[in-house]
């Protein structure tokens, strides 16, 4: 028990979980984004994944991480408007859509990893750059807290700031009325002179430009190289976290940092001897329990108004 105590009192420990949640606190905005405009985005892993790959190998070939991030970023938004144009256009299914662009982003980053290094694997051939990490020089001085809060990657602090920001848009700005107007309903936002395609389309864009930075943060700044799938199905996390938080920016954090916490001691408790598939298992149980917890209690509530 005392063991314990010290890992969750431990600096590190806290750092870890910051460490988890920020590509799933980043991609689970970017499909809350897209959801509230109408078009869920069941793409986001192979956003993620090629996000992941694009931004390790133009870091490598230009030198610069930070361009590698614009990389990776722009290549998740031509995701993006990619899904926009299969099921806005060519009137393709969603759900399909959305399953089609992982399976083939799975399959095109390792074909990509391939040619670019000749490896199926990883990318350990290639000397990819890497997000620096900040020490805010306030903050970080302060005795107990500076630990805690000074010296982390500055794709962290970013996606902690796009939880205001994308807070504000969707309440305060035009296009987030939009947006909402959009996803509640299509033909009374039309009637009115929204155009629903073009609001669905910067919609997944935007979805795609998060998912893409949550993939880069993957690849260059939770390790430095890129593995073949090594999203491991936080896209899919991220829908689940983005469905708990209950379409807001601060339900989505909430949700993600429980996430996160979970994953964290999946990883800590391992040292502590007890068996490393159980502890894997955690991550993936958590949203199940929850997501089943408030479905239940959703019952509920609609049969006691009946």
């Amino acid at each position: 028990m005392t063991g314990l105590l010290n890992i969750v009192a431990d600096p590190a420990t806290f750092a870890t979980v910051l460490r988890v949640m920020t590509p799933l606190l980043i991609a689970a905005l970017g499909i809350l984004i897209s959801d509230r405009a109408g078009v869920f985005n069941l793409g986001m892993e192979g956003m993620m994944l090629t996000g992941a790959l694009v931004g390790v190998l133009v870091s490598a070939w230009t030198g610069s991480a930070w361009l590698g991030l614009l990389a990776a970023v722009v290549a998740g938004g031509l995701m993006g408007a990619l899904m926009a144009f299969a099921v806005n256009t060519l009137g393709a299914n969603l759900i399909i859509t959305g399953i089609a662009m992982n399976l083939a982003a799975s399959s095109g980053t390792t074909l990509g990893l391939f040619f670019a290094t000749g490896d199926k694997g990883m990318s350990g051939a290639l000397k990819s750059g890497v997000m620096p990490s900040i020490d805010l020089p306030l903050l970080g001085s302060i005795p107990v807290i500076g630990p805690f809060v000074s010296g982390h990657n500055v794709l962290t602090y970013g996606a902690l700031l796009a939880v205001p920001l994308v807070s504000l848009m969707m309440a305060r700005t035009a296009f987030g009325l939009r947006i909402r107007a959009v996803g509640v309903d299509p033909k009374a936002a039309a009637t009115v002179g929204i155009s629903v395609k073009l609001i669905q389309l910067k919609a997944l864009i935007l979805s795609g430009v998060l998912g893409g930075m949550a993939g880069a943060y993957l690849s260059m700044g939770y390790v430095s190289w890129f593995a073949q799938d090594m999203t491991a199905g936080r896209g899919f996390i991220a829908i689940a976290i983005e469905v708990m938080g209950m379409g807001t920016a601060w339900g989505t954090l909430a949700a993600t940092v429980v996430i996160a916490i979970a994953e964290t001691l999946a990883i800590t408790m391992q040292t502590l001897g007890l068996p490393n598939e159980l502890m894997q298992m955690i991550p993936y149980v958590v949203p199940i329990v929850i997501l089943t917890i408030w479905t239940a209690r959703g019952r509920a509530k609609r049969a006691a108004l009946k």
